[in-house]
């Protein structure tokens, strides 16, 4: 199953995943459109200074088991089978903060919502952008991150390239051809001399 995969190295903190994310949970679905509208959209992506003022674009990881799902008192939270996302039922959100506790990543936010129940704050969080996905389209921070720190596929996939990618940078002499990824530099620097050294 797809799901929106994050890649924090790549990400460069334009914060663009934001409005976009907020535009698509608007009654709207136009930037203009949401900025008019009360109570505001709020974004469902969340990105955050890293340890060195590095970007990092935090969301919905749709845990399984979710421990959100677990600890709601209400069952507003449940997981779309077809699909392994985690979704909340707005209707059945009771505001209690229970999922908010047992959230890991701390992604599940309180307030209204425009496509919830008027006048009333909820537990809000990354639904995968589900109304997109059944229309054919890919959810809308990925669409709009232009530095692929967000892509929409299966994880495996995901774990495949990053291993092509680990494994070509690697490589002897493959620093002239691929970039090194972030923090592989002294491994690689270690396997050059390494080869250097057998060479002898």
């Amino acid at each position: 199953m797809k799901q929106v995969v994050v890649h924090p190295e790549r990400c460069v903190g334009c914060m663009q995943c934001m409005p976009a994310c907020a535009t698509a949970h608007s009654r709207s679905g136009t930037l203009f459109g949401a900025t008019l509208e009360q109570p505001l959209p709020k974004p469902r992506i969340h990105v955050g200074a890293g340890r060195f003022n590095e970007g990092f674009p935090n969301r919905c990881r749709h845990c399984d088991p979710a421990p959100c799902q677990a600890a709601c008192l209400a069952g507003a939270i449940n997981r779309i089978a077809s699909t392994g996302t985690v979704m909340i039922n707005p209707d059945r959100c009771i505001n209690c903060a229970s999922c908010a506790m047992a959230c890991p990543y701390g992604v599940i936010r309180f307030h209204e919502d425009p496509l919830g129940p008027p006048n009333r704050p909820i537990a809000v969080k990354c639904d995968n952008c589900a109304g997109r996905v059944v229309k054919g389209l890919i959810p809308a921070c990925v669409e709009i991150c232009k530095a692929g720190a967000l892509t929409w596929e299966t994880v495996d996939e995901a774990m495949r390239r990053k291993n092509r990618q680990v494994s070509r940078a690697m490589s002897s002499g493959a620093a002239e051809q691929a970039a090194v990824p972030p923090g592989m530099a002294l491994l690689q620097t270690i396997k050059k001399v390494e080869l250097e050294l057998s060479e002898r």
